[in-house]
């Protein structure tokens, strides 16, 4: 499980800003809302993690971070050589000098070596931490400044630096991450644009298939390199996932949208949707309904995706064209052991305040721009005084806890 993100110099995000999942052993589950980190382990994590503020205060960046490394550690070798990466530092003349800095913890084998063949039902696991450092000089392409990856050993629980990487792209691998044989072909093909794993990958690496797995769990609305969330690509990819159409068509008719099925039919164009409407006798075109159930339809496939894999769902805005009543419902999706058995993660942005009464203090962030227009965040359990009994909505709203516009 993902339970820490940190970033620096990413976009509105100058300062060091770490988003820390872990809840405290003495604090109290509402059913379903924690889980450990990983086998093993006495800490735990929410499955749902919410960001509120104002607008322009930097909540989407907080996504676009991870959403950044995901892509970076997966898909950047299949960029052009002389392309640049896709972020940018803060804009300030200081910063635009200075490195980004973005890394993540996470969970993973007790022992490295597990990585090239996982074990099916792991009893233990060991803590991890990949970190990427980004920069050069301003008004040039940034390339990586290092690259590293980390585990904490049960046995000793002291770092073990399973490959690093310098920025003359010189890297050092540890036996327990399995670069023998690897290093001179993977100096001859690593760019300075490109990870240290998804290059590995094209070597047939096995541990770094891994990571590369698992990087591709995080899946997101807000996308890197490419948009294809237009409507065309969203009918493809329900036309070639029948299952995903199904599991569709089971929940918009559990939501009560008023719709009864979804379909997708093929035309000289390509496919389509088809969308059969109680009370109507012939089904309406897809760009013909509402824009809340087109956004449904297109968000749907990352949440699918998430608990069909135990993995991280991205999505910015969840509530921006959802009703009030479906939101929540999604959340409870992840709550459910059922549906969540492997412990999916549900990351969103939020302007809706009034979904703070269905949040526990741990499943809530906020995001808040100082007068230089830095991004600061900030978990509401670290705010002296909160209470579980509090209300968090009217309070947020009386701005007692910050993060809400200025008005006048």
């Amino acid at each position: 499980m993902l339970f820490m993100l940190e970033i620096e110099n990413f976009y509105s995000i100058r300062n060091p800003q770490i988003i820390d999942l872990r809840v405290g052993r003495s604090v109290s589950d509402n059913p379903g809302r924690l889980a450990e980190i990983g086998p093993g382990m006495s800490e735990r994590a929410p499955k749902v993690v919410s960001i509120f503020g104002q607008n322009a205060s930097g909540k989407s960046n907080v996504l676009k971070a991870l959403s950044f490394l995901s892509w970076f550690v997966r898909d950047s070798f299949s960029i052009s050589p002389d392309s640049s990466l896709p972020f940018s530092r803060f804009l300030d003349e200081k910063m635009q000098n200075e490195p980004t800095r973005l890394a993540v913890w996470f969970t993973g084998p007790s022992d490295p070596r597990n990585m090239a063949t996982p074990e099916p039902n792991p009893r233990n696991s060991s803590i991890y931490r990949y970190e990427v450092v980004l920069g050069g000089a301003s008004g040039k392409p940034e390339k990586v400044l290092s690259e590293t990856l980390k585990y904490w050993p049960l046995e000793t629980n002291k770092q073990v630096k399973l490959f690093y990487r310098d920025e003359s792209g010189k890297v050092k691998g540890h036996r327990k991450f399995g670069m023998s044989g690897y290093n001179l072909p993977l100096e001859k093909i690593l760019r300075d644009n490109a990870s240290v794993v998804s290059t590995l990958v094209q070597l047939k690496h096995e541990s770094s298939f891994y990571l590369w797995n698992l990087a591709g769990l995080v899946v997101s609305n807000i996308l890197i390199y490419k948009a294809d969330f237009d409507d065309l690509s969203v009918a493809q990819m329900y036309k070639a996932n029948p299952a995903l159409l199904d599991a569709l068509n089971r929940e918009i008719e559990r939501i009560d949208l008023g719709i009864r099925k979804l379909d997708v039919v093929v035309t000289a164009s390509g496919p389509i949707f088809t969308v059969d409407h109680s009370g109507l006798d012939q089904p309406l075109l897809f760009p013909f309904e509402s824009h809340g159930t087109r956004q449904f339809v297109k968000i749907f496939p990352l949440i699918f995706r998430a608990l069909e894999t135990g993995g991280v769902a991205l999505i910015d805005e969840l509530d921006l064209s959802i009703h009030p009543l479906v939101v929540p419902e999604i959340l409870r999706w992840y709550y459910d052991p059922k549906r969540n058995p492997y412990h999916a993660q549900l990351w969103i942005t939020s302007q809706g305040a009034s979904l703070l009464e269905d949040l526990t203090k741990e499943e809530i962030f906020f995001c808040e721009k100082d007068s230089h227009g830095r991004t600061m965040t900030y978990r509401l359990s670290d705010i002296n005084a909160v209470r579980r009994t509090d209300n968090f909505y009217r309070k947020y709203l009386g701005g007692v806890y910050g993060a809400v516009p200025k008005i006048g």
